[in-house]
């Protein structure tokens, strides 16, 4: 007997969505890449029939010699590594990777400067056709301003700047090019620290936002022009918040949990209510999180990172929904 749970009626924004009771079933766990001391902070895309990779490897979760891999794989079963981006005056972190309107892969990362006189941190972007060779880096966005993800919509990239001075904030930048950002919104939220934040663009233009903050995590829905942002908050702290939409209308989230036991966990999100709720926790702890989501043949794809094992190791889940 089919037994239903209603999650999230129907959104402000134009969406009816329906959750089930039974239990996600986890297909499979792989470990992908071992070979750094420490690997994390991953980023997934597949695009054209290929899948790729990205994180952040060094010595350890934050050291001056920061790099950020790049993964492929054919099957998402054998992957290789096809890039390795360095730096001899930064520590690169929190890999992203996005794809263009012109169909160029866009690589984007924060690099950590070692020479800190003028500022601390300035984001770069890399661009390439096959993953394999990248282009040197572009500065983009503003420097101490931490520009977490980049997402495309309608040939144009949207990205959120935190701020890393004692001015804590979001800001909502675009671009037409990928490499000229300019800013959209001056202050998106100011409250206990906002930071880390996943963007999803819908069908009706509405836009969604998860947010990391010092606190509790929250949730914030906007229209055109992204001007105004209504907000909710989730009532738990969240850690490497990334979301998608799936083809029937439900939010589905990867973050990391702190409420007792460190994990890696899915849940639903309403993002009209601010409901957050865990329905799977992926085999993690310690140092863990920074997942990348993609939804492809009825199965939910997920990279993470993770030291339950020993060192922090990259992993590649893959999820049945209900």
């Amino acid at each position: 007997m089919l037994r239903l749970m209603i999650l999230c009626a129907v959104f402000a924004i134009g969406l009816s969505t329906v959750a089930y009771a039974a239990d996600a079933e986890i297909l499979s766990v792989t470990r992908i890449w071992d070979q750094a001391e420490h690997s994390a902070f991953t980023g997934m895309i597949r695009h054209n029939d290929v899948w790729y990779c990205v994180f952040r490897e060094g010595a350890g979760h934050v050291c001056p010699d920061g790099a950020l891999r790049v993964l492929v794989s054919k099957d998402g079963e054998a992957w290789e590594s096809a890039a390795l981006l360095t730096s001899d005056t930064a520590d690169l972190r929190d890999a992203q990777i996005c794809v263009t309107p012109s169909g160029a892969l866009m690589l984007s990362g924060a690099a950590a400067l070692h020479d800190r006189s003028e500022h601390s941190h300035q984001t770069l972007a890399w661009f390439s056709q096959d993953g394999r060779n990248w282009s040197d880096p572009v500065e983009i966005g503003e420097p101490n301003f931490w520009l977490w993800r980049v997402v495309w919509y309608k040939d144009t990239a949207y990205s959120i700047g935190y701020s890393v001075t004692e001015d804590r904030m979001i800001r909502l930048y675009t671009s037409k090019d990928g490499r000229q950002f300019d800013v959209l919104v001056e202050n998106m939220h100011d409250e206990e620290y906002p930071n880390e934040t996943s963007l999803v663009f819908l069908e009706n233009d509405s836009a969604v936002c998860l947010l990391r903050r010092g606190g509790t995590g929250m949730v914030g829905v906007s229209k055109p022009p992204y001007t105004v942002w209504d907000w909710k908050d989730l009532g738990v702290q969240i850690g490497g918040p990334h979301h998608i939409q799936l083809p029937d209308g439900r939010f589905v989230a990867g973050v990391r949990l702190y409420d007792g036991q460190v994990r890696t966990a899915l849940c639903w999100l309403d993002p009209e209510t601010g409901a957050f709720e865990e329905f799977l926790t992926l085999p993690s702890g310690g140092d863990t999180s920074y997942p990348g989501l993609v939804w492809h043949d009825d199965v939910l794809w997920i990279s993470y990172y993770s030291s339950h094992e020993g060192q922090s190791n990259i992993y590649l889940a893959q999820v049945k929904l209900p």
